[in-house]
């Protein structure tokens, strides 16, 4: 997932700087909600209520 993140900021950040800004803002709200998601899953491991095999 942070793969995924990293590669969606590039684009974000790639599109601003060619002046497509439709493009960077889809590519960074997609970065935003996987963040999100990751963030989540972090505190659900941290606070033990999600096991990781």
């Amino acid at each position: 997932m942070l793969h995924w993140i990293l590669i969606l900021l590039i684009i974000a950040a790639a599109a601003s700087l060619l002046g497509l800004p439709a493009l960077a803002g889809a590519a960074a709200t997609g970065a935003r909600v996987l963040i999100g998601i990751a963030l989540i899953l972090f505190l659900l491991v941290l606070l033990g209520v999600l096991t990781v095999a």
